[in-house]
């Protein structure tokens, strides 16, 4: 059973902790949330998951209780001895890390169809489209991710061309995964509660658009293309494509950034060579 508030509230005192601003802590303090998450996520007996950001142990103890083999990733070893206590003798593997400077291969090992890996974790905001693209490009053996983020990042996510929210996280993801904003969430079901509201986004990883050769000159014209995103691309890209380049892609010359999918985007990259 997941921690209640009261429980949160009384290990943090008894530990003489609080949760980190600069570490984009947030505590889970509702078990429906809890059981929500680990529904969502489809995981089971014998699942692999890993969760980044595990804190207090209130998602580790749900994941743990429907008989998934978890690995609790925490980088802030003031909350690690309590973690441990909770989790460990559950079954739990707990690894203090950072998450951004983990080596995932090591860790996860390789993919394996008939053993996946899942991420199931409540991310730190501050590090959430970060990590998230990270472990699409670093950590195959990860086959889905259900993540909560803040709500704005996760419509960032699973944002399509020609939406408000759609941005270089959205045509990043792509290249490697589909994702889908699947729930919100309120500020209630944390201690301390944000300030905004959350977002349970599902990522489903697929085969690369193309090889990986042809990524970094893709990703190139995204980030210059979104750096000026009201611009045209005309403008926006003058200093990295030559005139027709844009017609050569079957893209408008008046088109922007926020219009093309990462196909559009492929072809392009492929046009300028």
């Amino acid at each position: 059973m997941t921690h209640s508030p009261s429980a949160i509230r009384a290990l943090l005192a008894e530990h003489g902790l609080e949760a980190s601003r600069a570490l984009g802590q947030n505590f889970m303090a509702d078990a429906n949330t809890v059981r929500k998450i680990v529904r969502l996520a489809g995981v089971g007996p014998g699942s692999r998951v890993v969760e980044v950001g595990a804190g207090l142990g209130s998602l580790t103890l749900g994941l743990l209780d429907v008989g998934a083999q978890v690995t609790a990733i925490e980088v802030d070893r003031h909350v690690m001895p309590v973690l441990r206590s909770v989790v460990e003798p559950r079954g739990a593997i707990v690894v203090e890390a950072d998450a951004l400077q983990l080596d995932w291969v090591a860790l996860l090992g390789a993919p394996d169809p008939a053993r996946p890996w899942v991420l199931v974790a409540n991310l730190p905001y501050n590090i959430a489209a970060t990590l998230v693209l990270l472990l699409l490009e670093t950590a195959p053996a990860l086959e889905r991710m259900l993540v909560l983020v803040q709500l704005e990042v996760g419509e960032r996510l699973a944002a399509g061309p020609g939406t408000k929210a759609y941005g270089i996280p959205s045509v990043k993801l792509r290249w490697w995964a589909d994702a889908t904003l699947v729930a919100k969430v309120p500020p209630t079901v944390f201690i301390p509660p944000p300030r905004v509201a959350s977002a349970l986004v599902d990522i489903r990883r697929h085969p690369p658009i193309a090889p990986e050769a042809e990524r970094a000159a893709v990703f190139e014209l995204v980030d210059a293309g979104f750096n000026q995103r009201r611009k045209m691309l005309r403008r926006s890209l003058v200093a990295k494509i030559g005139p027709g380049d844009l017609d050569l892609a079957g893209i408008r010359p008046e088109a922007r950034a926020e219009e093309l999918s990462v196909e559009d985007w492929r072809r392009l990259a492929a046009v300028v060579g």
